[in-house]
């Protein structure tokens, strides 16, 4: 089985120490780098095509959005996982509008990060189950 290289684009220190020593329970993926705001994660991404780009929403500078729209020029091959404390309808949209191949609440990444990177690779969409009111089926850039 071959390793997967991920990129986390995240400004807070605490929550990257997270994901790292969560992922190493996972020896398949790999963190290879980290960025602090979203003009580095567009950079890293270009430089180092990742597999998964684990992204905040909210960064300082260019946000989440606009990074994984960035990212998906750069790095077409990287599926854009999105972490955020956020959970309104219209960001998540914004969020698979922008690339994203899923969108997890921060609050459940300790239960669902490793599927959620899982579940993108195979090319499924994937939502934090806790996130109520968003219709997975639906099309992201519909106004239902």
């Amino acid at each position: 089985m071959s390793v997967v290289q991920i990129l986390v684009v995240d400004d807070s220190l605490p929550w990257q120490r997270f994901v790292q020593s969560h992922l190493e329970a996972a020896p398949e993926l790999e963190v290879i780098a980290v960025a602090a705001v979203g003009s580095e994660g567009v950079q890293k991404s270009h430089e180092l095509q990742p597999d998964v780009v684990l992204m905040d929403v909210s960064l300082p500078g260019m946000n989440g959005i606009e990074a994984a729209r960035q990212i998906r020029s750069v790095s077409p091959g990287s599926k854009i996982l999105f972490l955020s404390s956020m959970n309104e309808i219209e960001l998540i949209q914004a969020a698979f509008e922008a690339g994203g191949s899923g969108y997890i609440f921060k609050r459940d990444a300790g239960r669902e990060l490793v599927p959620a990177i899982r579940a993108t690779l195979l090319g499924q969409r994937f939502v934090s189950r806790s996130l109520t009111g968003w219709d997975e089926n639906s099309n992201p850039g519909s106004k239902t």
